[in-house]
């Protein structure tokens, strides 16, 4: 049986690395033949293609939930009901619509919406909005985040902005929101957000500083509701349970064991359904029943069993839940401490059973950690090693024990107090230890040396006195300070990275890095952290040469203050100094500036002319080889024919359209004489302002250029000297990921 489930559990699993789901047709041979192969000693082959069936039958559901091609950016009046908790956020609130209706337009189930400036939203009320449509997608690149994974995996439909909209009915049913109005009313020392994602599992109040705190120390476990604070509650229960018989409080004539495994399954639902029942929170719950089961009746099985059995489970009730790095954590922990406390000759003591874990856990999820891309904590085994134990035995008790008890004059509202002050503590002693030791992001490990560092990782988990235990260090570090290929002489390697509406491309030699233009930022919303610092962080760059913001713009520059704070940079040029924050120290862009790294040439051109903004952005001419690269910015059309009396008006291999393509630039005659084999567009998918124009993609069209646009391709890699084709992100297939145009 075993093997059984373990082939089920690997049928699951292969929905993930899936470049494509295969048809009805293929779906239906599959079950098919697993039911003829059942009763057989091929049993397990038949669990495998039942499991990868459910799987992609279940993914296919949610890709035919998707918004309609037909509708994406169209602007409809749509009416539906807010569930969940709607986020407040400094620019307005984000929410979800369920159920939601428009005429004559069949709608996805979930969508998820923004809306900039508008009233407060209540879970629960029923809405008439406008919305501007979009289809599930978000910034791809080769290394980070994948928002259309995750929309997939929340089951998400689609995604759209509020233009208008009216209140048609109140809330309903809505006691999760009425506990947290009630949670953020309080006086919790300033922490009344803290409180509200320990008891509510919602983590929309809590500041981007926190955040980074908590990223930084390897603690977010610790205020996203997870199995640790279910599986804790559900403890304490059987816990008291359990004393109360030991010492004859208990009633006699009830079986201690049954009522401590029932109530501490009922205290695990109940504070599930406080927290919203969300996927990882009914991943928590199935595991808690799984082990109170096994202790009841099938405790001679051992510890895998029901960890198999809780992975099935899971992925049964939710197959797109592998989609999320928080699946594979759970599971990976709860594997890491059944490995490091089984098959071990005599009990630990107190103070090792107390610090091991934290260790074993840190050298157990960091193989995972580095393929799922995730920052990795070097201060985590400290920091949990005294926030887990005040989290779990102060403040989470008291958070629970003071929502419970709130309407009871004084008695809640100090409970919630203290546990706000437990809580306001804990962060600042993780905010000291994050200021030291920041997180880590690894760069990128081929898969060779990643496999070596999984071994390393396993060896160190098996107990002392193992043959070979100590070249576990070795093959660990191997990931650490992996051999890596430079950049050949004489060439640069181009990335332009998808950072939605603005621009940010890194070019690299063999010694060198520049960085031209740092991704935008709006508001809270700041990609030059989110995606253009990580990626560096991927290609190994330790140090920024240079790095060259076209003009201040903040689609251009927006990012420019989180890379500076993240890396040490040599140089900062700008097309403008003046808007740009003050600590750059900014240094003016010089037409004809010239230089060389390794073998590449490098040259600054601007209009002399331009008094400010996009006129005035500084461009950059590459040269590897004798193959050329043109970054223009947002030049228009009179810094263009400024442009073709300059010696860099000549034929170029790659062009970085000006103005993300906008009808102002990218002029015929400027277009003519550079003849670019390929052009380079980064813009947002359905962006506002209509970029790129369809005049400038038909000049491009007209001189047979090859267009690579961010929006549709996802971030670009190009070899410059090496005269080869470029590798798009896209391309890499993915079942949730639309296909290239």
């Amino acid at each position: 049986m075993k093997t059984g489930m373990f082939a089920l559990a690997l049928g699951l699993l292969a929905l993930r690395f899936l470049p494509a789901l295969p048809p009805a047709a293929g779906v239906l041979a599959m079950c098919v033949l697993a039911l003829m192969l059942l009763p057989f000693r091929s049993h397990p082959l038949a669990f495998f293609l039942l499991g990868l069936s459910w799987a992609c039958i279940s993914a296919q559901w949610a890709l035919d939930d998707r918004l309609q091609p037909a509708l994406d950016g169209q602007t409809r009046w749509v009416e539906g009901r807010v569930t969940g908790l709607p986020q407040q956020t400094s620019t307005g609130v984000r929410f979800e619509l369920t159920d939601g209706r428009s005429p004559k337009a069949r709608l996805p189930k979930r969508i998820r919406v923004a809306w900039h400036g508008g009233p407060p939203v209540r879970s629960g009320e029923r809405w008439r909005l406008a919305v501007t449509l979009k289809r599930p997608s978000g910034v791809l690149n080769f290394h980070g985040f994948d928002h259309e994974a995750w929309l997939l995996a929340q089951r998400i439909g689609a995604t759209g902005s509020v233009k208008d909209g009216e209140r048609l009915a109140p809330a309903r049913n809505a006691w999760r929101d009425a506990v947290r109005q009630r949670l953020m009313a309080v006086d919790a020392q300033g922490r009344e957000a803290g409180l509200a994602a320990l008891v509510l599992g919602d983590g929309s109040g809590l500041a981007a500083e926190d955040w980074r705190v908590l990223q930084d120390t390897g603690t977010v476990h610790l205020l996203v509701i997870s199995g640790q604070h279910i599986g804790l509650l559900a403890g304490l229960i059987y816990g008291l349970v359990t004393l109360l018989a030991r010492y004859g409080c208990w009633p006699p004539a009830w079986p201690w064991l049954p009522w401590a495994c029932g109530l501490a399954f009922a205290a695990a639902l109940g504070y599930g359904l406080l927290a919203g029942f969300g996927v990882p929170v009914q991943r928590a719950c199935v595991m808690v029943g799984l082990v109170l089961l096994w202790r009841l009746r099938f405790r001679h099985l051992g510890a895998w069993w029901p960890l198999l059995l809780a992975f099935n489970g899971v992925l049964i009730l939710e197959p797109l839940a592998s989609l999320q790095p928080g699946f594979w954590l759970s599971f990976a922990a709860v594997a890491v401490l059944v490995l490091a406390f089984g098959g071990r000759l005599g009990p630990w003591s107190a103070w090792q059973a107390w610090t091991r874990p934290q260790w074993l856990i840190a050298i157990g999820l960091f193989p995972l950690l580095l393929v799922l891309g995730l920052p990795i904590s070097l201060s985590a085994p400290l920091a949990n090693l005294f926030a887990v134990p005040w989290i779990s035995l102060v403040v989470l008790p008291l958070a629970l024990l003071g929502t419970v008890l709130v309407a009871v004059p004084f008695v809640g509202e100090g409970l919630l107090w203290l546990a706000g002050g437990a809580l306001d503590g804990l962060f600042r002693a993780l905010a000291l230890l994050a200021g030291h030791l920041p997180a880590w992001i690894p760069a990128e490990v081929p898969m060779g040396y990643w496999l070596v560092s999984v071994a390393g990782a396993v060896l160190l988990l098996l107990p002392r006195g193992v043959p070979l235990r100590p070249m576990g260090w070795p093959m660990l570090l191997l990931a650490v300070f992996p051999p890596r290929e430079p950049v050949p002489h004489g060439q640069v390697e181009v990335v332009q990275l998808d950072v939605g509406q603005g621009q940010a491309l890194v070019l690299r030699t063999r010694h060198h890095t520049l960085l031209y233009d740092a991704g935008p930022r709006s508001g809270e919303v700041d990609l030059g952290a989110r995606v253009v610092l990580p990626s560096l962080r991927k290609l190994g760059v330790e140090v920024l040469d240079m790095m060259l913001l076209s003009h201040a713009d903040a689609d251009h520059a927006g990012g420019a203050a989180a890379i500076a704070r993240g890396l040490p940079i040599r140089r900062v040029v700008g097309g403008e100094t003046r808007g740009l924050p003050a600590f750059l120290g900014t240094e003016p862009c010089v037409s004809g500036e010239q230089w060389e790294w390794d073998g590449v040439s490098f040259e600054l051109w601007q209009w002399p002319d331009a008094i400010s903004g996009n006129p005035k952005s500084c461009v950059l001419q590459v040269q590897a080889k004798g193959e050329r690269m043109l970054l223009t910015g947002d030049i228009d059309r009179a810094a263009e024919r400024a442009f073709l009396a300059s010696p860099l008006a000549v034929r170029t291999d790659w062009l970085q359209a000006p103005h993300h393509g906008s009808r102002s630039s990218s002029s015929w005659p400027f277009v003519q004489r550079l003849a670019p084999t390929a052009v380079l567009i980064s813009r947002g998918r359905g962006n506002a302002f209509g970029h790129p124009h369809p005049q400038v993609m038909e000049r491009y069209r007209a001189l047979g250029t090859q267009v690579y646009d961010s929006a549709e391709q996802g971030a670009v890699r190009v070899q410059l000297g090496a005269f080869l084709p470029p590798t798009v992100a896209r391309s890499q297939r993915r079942f949730w990921r639309e296909a290239l145009p």
